[in-house]
């Protein structure tokens, strides 16, 4: 019985090298329930309201608009643009088949299975391309993962990315982290640079804008599941660290916050 065992996972792992899975992948399917639990719940999206989205749809207008978002989990992102602009017309795309499936559920709208590090799964092109946190589960192959999106974007067509940032001066723990939680795979992703990424993409795109942010709250309240703040604790601690993160915010240099958001346009 052992030998079958054996045997058997011989030819699972030779099956997975075979079809190049990519750990991500495996990773979001495994973490999917939780992961939507804690980043969507009440506070969390007090939080994404207050110091993401504002930052992010500011100055634009997505009403009539093709708007893909990429790593789009179940779709709590999109809800928010459409809320906001009830006209945008909406494609989420995620590694994760039950990130898609939630996403067609919640949004009305198509979801396709994609590994961003891949070959495109389909030829449709977009004004706009969000992405909330998922290039940094790139790292494999950013350079792969940009030269899609520059294929799906419109000619100027904008990328507007939300990501963790490599500069903050408390980024080595991060690293550690990274290594130590089974919520991450170490090996596919990391923090991002903001200027080293910019360079590297600069023939096909340029800055727009950058804000750098990030303090208490980021970690206790959008980041609760890693830090394993049961939910039920968020409302009590919420209202403070809110407020602090607006002054926190304020000191504006870069090595001081754990993420960025940036706006990139096509060239």
């Amino acid at each position: 019985m052992k030998i079958f065992k054996l045997i058997q996972c011989y030819y699972c792992s030779n099956d997975s090298r075979k079809l190049n899975i990519n750990p991500q992948e495996k990773l979001f399917v495994r973490i999917h329930d939780e992961y939507s639990k804690h980043y969507f719940d009440e506070e969390s999206l007090k939080y994404r309201e207050r110091f993401i989205y504002n930052y992010m749809f500011q100055n634009e207008d997505f009403n009539n608009k093709k708007i893909a978002e990429l790593a789009c989990g179940s779709g709590f992102n999109s809800l928010a643009i459409l809320k906001r602009f009830p006209k945008a017309n909406l494609n989420g795309y995620d590694i994760s088949k039950p990130a898609c499936d939630d996403y067609k559920r919640l949004v009305k709208a198509d979801s396709y299975v994609w590994d961003m590090t891949k070959d495109k799964v389909n030829k449709l092109k977009y004004d706009y391309i969000i992405v909330f946190g998922g290039l940094h589960h790139c790292t494999q192959d950013l350079n792969t993962t940009f030269q899609n999106i520059f294929e799906m974007l419109n000619d100027n067509g904008k990328l507007i990315m939300f990501e963790p940032n490599k500069n903050y001066f408390f980024d080595f723990v991060r690293v550690l982290w990274y290594k130590l939680d089974n919520y991450f795979d170490a090996n596919t992703e990391d923090s991002l640079n903001h200027i080293k990424l910019l360079n590297t993409q600069k023939d096909m795109f340029k800055l727009e804008k950058i804000k750098y942010f990030g303090g208490p709250s980021y970690f206790l309240i959008f980041n609760s599941l890693i830090f394993r703040l049961p939910i039920f604790l968020k409302p009590f601690i919420s209202k403070f660290l809110l407020f602090f993160e607006e002054i926190y915010n304020k000191f504006g240099v870069k090595y001081f916050y754990p993420a960025f958001i940036a706006k990139w346009k096509k060239i």
